[in-house]
Order: C-alpha cells, then sequence, then structure tokens
C-alpha cells in the first residue's frame, strides 16, 4: 500500500498547527466551564453536530460536497477506524477532564502527539535530523521540569483523579490512531470532505446518549460556552487535518505539543479574572525554565531541514 506523502508547503503546515496549537489550547478551559452544567455525552454530541452541519452548509455552498465516486475510492476501513477512534478520544478525554483539572488533562494529552510524531517516523517513514533528536529530548526535558508539580500531585493522587487520568492517557492513544489514519486517507479524499464523514459518524455515535432538552434550560453564558466547543472542533480540527496535508506528521505533532503551556498560560489569566471559573495554576522558575526549553525544543523539530 502506498503512503500519504506531504505537499512540502511546509510554512502553511506550519501556519495551520499553530492555530490548531491556539484554539486546543484554549479548549481545556471552555469544556471545564461546561462540564459544570451540562453531561459528557451531550457536549460531546452537541460539538460533532455542529461542527457536521456547518462544514455540509460550507461545502455545499462552495459546490464541493464529496461525489459518490470519490467516495468509493476511499478506504472505508481506515474512515471507519478513524471516526471510531476520534469518538473513543472525545468520550475518554471528557470523562478524564471532569475527573481532574484543565491543567493535568493538557499535560496527559500530549502522550498524543508524541505517539503521532513516533508513528510518522514508523509507519510514513519520516526521519530527523540529529539536532532535531536533540530537540526532542529538550522538548522532553522542558516538558519534565515544567509539569513537575502536576506529575507530583498525579502520583501522590487517589481515586477519581488517578481514573480520571488513566482514561485521558487510554484517550491520547486512541487520537495518535485516528490521526495515523486520516492521514493516510488524505492520499484519496479532501481533509473537509474526511472531516465531513468523521463528524457525522461520530455525531450517530453519541446520539443515543445525549441529553438534547438539557441545551434548553442553559443560560445564555453556558451556551456560549457550549457554541464556543463546537466552533472550537470545527476550526481547530480543520485546521489539523489540513495541516498533515503540507506538512510532516512528526513535525507537526512537535509543534502541537506547544498546547499545555497555552492553556496553562491561559488558565493563569483566567483565574485571575473570573477565579470561579477556574483554579489558579501556580508557576515557579524551574516552571517557567521548562516552558521556554519546550518551545526550544518543538522549534527545533518543527523548522529543521528533512534529510
Amino acid at each position: 500500500m502506498s503512503l500519504h506523502k506531504s505537499s512540502g508547503r511546509w510554512r502553511l503546515g506550519l501556519a495551520l498547527s499553530l492555530l490548531t496549537v491556539l484554539l486546543w489550547g484554549i479548549l481545556p478551559i471552555a469544556l471545564a466551564v461546561t462540564l459544570q452544567v451540562l453531561d459528557v455525552y451531550t457536549v460531546i454530541w452537541f460539538r460533532f453536530l455542529v461542527s457536521f452541519l456547518l462544514l455540509a452548509m460550507y461545502l455545499g455552498i462552495r459546490g464541493k460536497l464529496p461525489k459518490l465516486e470519490q467516495l468509493r475510492s476511499a478506504s472505508w476501513k481506515l474512515l471507519a477506524i478513524a471516526t471510531l477512534f476520534l469518538g473513543i478520544n472525545y468520550f475518554l478525554f471528557m470523562q478524564g477532564l471532569a475527573l481532574t483539572s484543565p491543567a493535568n488533562a493538557e499535560v496527559l494529552i500530549q502522550l498524543a502527539t508524541l505517539l503521532l510524531g513516533f508513528g510518522g517516523l514508523v509507519i510514513f517513514k519520516e526521519r530527523y535530523r540529529l539536532y532535531q533528536w536533540i530537540g526532542v529530548s529538550v522538548m522532553a526535558c522542558g516538558y519534565l521540569l515544567f509539569f513537575r508539580e502536576q506529575l507530583t500531585n498525579l502520583i501522590t493522587a487517589h481515586g477519581t483523579y488517578i481514573l480520571g487520568s488513566v482514561l485521558i492517557v487510554l484517550g491520547a492513544a486512541s487520537w495518535a490512531i485516528y490521526a495515523l489514519a486520516q492521514k493516510q486517507l488524505l492520499q484519496s479524499l479532501s481533509s473537509p470532505t474526511i472531516m465531513l464523514i468523521i463528524y457525522g459518524g461520530c455525531a450517530l455515535l453519541f446520539t443515543p446518549l445525549a441529553r438534547v432538552k438539557s441545551l434548553f434550560i442553559l443560560d445564555s453564558f453556558h451556551l456560549a460556552m457550549l457554541v464556543f466547543c463546537a466552533l472550537n472542533t470545527l476550526i481547530a480540527y480543520g485546521a489539523f487535518a489540513e495541516s498533515l496535508e503540507h506538512w510532516e506528521a512528526s513535525r507537526v505533532s512537535a509543534v502541537l505539543a506547544l498546547a499545555p503551556i497555552v492553556t496553562l498560560i491561559l488558565v493563569a489569566v483566567v483565574s485571575v479574572i473570573a477565579p470561579n471559573w477556574i483554579p489558579a495554576e501556580h508557576f515557579s522558575f524551574i516552571g517557567i525554565l521548562g516552558a521556554g526549553l519546550v518551545v526550544i525544543g518543538s522549534v527545533a523539530i518543527a523548522l529543521g531541514k528533512a534529510n
């Protein structure tokens, strides 16, 4: 089986990856607020349904809805794998977030980007130069420093916190499987077509579990947060899917590794502005140093020339 090759437009791939980082960095905060009033299944169903409807409208207006001939050429096994594992990822991540915290969820979900990068190297035969491997080491050291307190809390935690963390780790593995299937599907379908099918499939999966009536009793603030989560899903996954078309998976994953830093910076800001939304996170000098190392390592991996 032939494997997907990136277009080589790395600047566009980088820009799309950075947009994804920003949106995914904001998302855990919005989700944590939304989960104060809604259950996990309803939130997931609403995000997928709105994303499907808006994307279908957009493609319909532009005359780019997928044709039957295009769908026949696609691998339905890969589409089923991508749909199922993205749905599993959403479910496990949301359950884990409900049982832990935005900061902890963003730390552990980064296993997904590491697995994606590893999959890019092994499955798609992508390669790093020596200084990019050094970048991997620098980024790993940065994470250990940056998340030292969170990792300590995880080790000493009990009960539901540990259960939530395990669910997030499993969610990270399922996301990596989805992302690798998504990249291979780009060989036969455009990224908007793939995401349209995946959004629709996941919306159907969660329809029996959603409590639709609970949406009609939301106040305006929580409804706005829910709509933001849905729009975030549409734009962020669209940007991520398109970035895989133009850039290697191993490099995209390196940029996505910056998402938790965005999350924790925003948590610090939001906790000051609205302390009743999110509890504050405290940063030490070691944590700030670790954040700097993550940025340096990520840049070295992402912008290095390929062999």
